[in-house]
């Protein structure tokens, strides 16, 4: 959700055992990542969170951590069915893509400001905002081409008016020691 929508989600209750506490099934076997979120989701103060979270992730579980493609979790096939916020049906990462560019403002903002923080390599303040706002529109004037994002923030005022790291070495003795 942070990510992707710049909305991240709320902290957890207290109390509430980490996901990794739940990982083997009264067979013996390791549970999935679908299957440790349901038992984890039977705490009505954790679904009412993880309902919102759950199905984006859910929808990219054929990626490992390395971004390999997978087909199995724990042994088991990877589910990817799921439902979000909004009531959209999901299977797999395409749907979400599909889901996620019906209201592009939010994706598309928060691709921005996360551009926009790596060139000024600092995070973005409330007063940057009006110019992600004018990359954000520029740059869907060109179909969201990534080399439109990059040719608007260079052009952005908080690029240009970036300070540049000034290094200065003071000349050295004669001794050769500063």
């Amino acid at each position: 959700m942070e990510v992707l929508l710049g909305t991240p989600p709320p902290p957890p209750p207290p109390d509430v055992p980490e996901l990794d506490a739940i990982a083997e099934a009264s067979e013996g076997r390791f549970l999935t990542v679908r299957e440790r979120l349901e038992q984890h989701r039977a705490n009505p103060s954790c679904n009412s969170c993880h309902r919102f979270i759950d199905p984006i992730g859910l929808a990219l579980e054929n990626f490992d951590v390395t971004g390999t493609w997978r087909i199995r979790d724990s042994g088991t096939p990877v589910e990817t069915l799921g439902e979000l916020y909004d009531g959209s049906a999901i299977h797999g990462p395409d749907d979400l893509r599909a889901a996620l560019l019906r209201r592009p403002e939010s994706l598309v903002r928060t691709f921005t400001e996360n551009l926009m923080a790596y060139a000024l390599g600092r995070r973005i303040e409330y007063y940057d905002m009006p110019a992600v706002r004018r990359v954000a529109r520029a740059a869907g004037q060109e179909d969201y081409r990534l080399s439109a994002f990059i040719k608007e923030v260079t052009r952005s005022e908080p690029f240009r008016m970036a300070k540049a790291a000034i290094v200065v070495e003071e000349p050295m003795g004669d001794d050769g020691r500063n």
